[in-house]
């Protein structure tokens, strides 16, 4: 049998790197909000997403999250008229990435909370293991 704060811990643990995960996603996006394709009406970058799934964790006898995939968003991409752009088409239109810089950085903010909220979670199952030490010791 495992113990629930050394299980608690791992859960934790795995929650931190789907989110860490889903942090380099987002930063990927933001930093290719303006990357045009690299020929005439070639297609630009398209936003990347994250979905997660549960997966067990044989060691502790627990669930576990995990990055099922890391796909591509099928939204249109936006149309700027810019006949100078070299990645310009015969009309002069440019393809811009779909990505939406407020919706980026929403994800960004959910991502970084809920690392902070599993960080915590480690940290007080080190302090419980911690006063539970002292507890044996008197």
């Amino acid at each position: 049998m495992i113990d629930p704060l050394v299980a608690s811990s791992r859960i934790a643990a795995s929650g931190m790197g789907a989110q860490s995960e889903r942090m380099r996603v987002v930063s990927e996006n933001i930093a290719n909000a303006q990357s045009t394709g690299r020929t005439a009406g070639s297609d630009p970058y398209a936003r990347k997403t994250i979905t997660f799934r549960t997966a067990m964790d044989r060691a502790t006898g627990t669930t576990a999250v995990a990055v099922r995939q890391i796909g591509e968003d099928k939204a249109p991409f936006r149309v700027e008229y810019d006949p100078g752009n070299p990645a310009a088409d015969a009309n002069g239109t440019v393809k811009l990435p779909n990505v939406n810089m407020l919706i980026e950085m929403a994800d960004m903010r959910e991502a970084n909370r809920s690392y902070e909220a599993n960080l915590q979670m480690i940290k007080q199952a080190r302090s419980m293991v911690s006063s539970l030490i002292d507890l044996l010791r008197k």
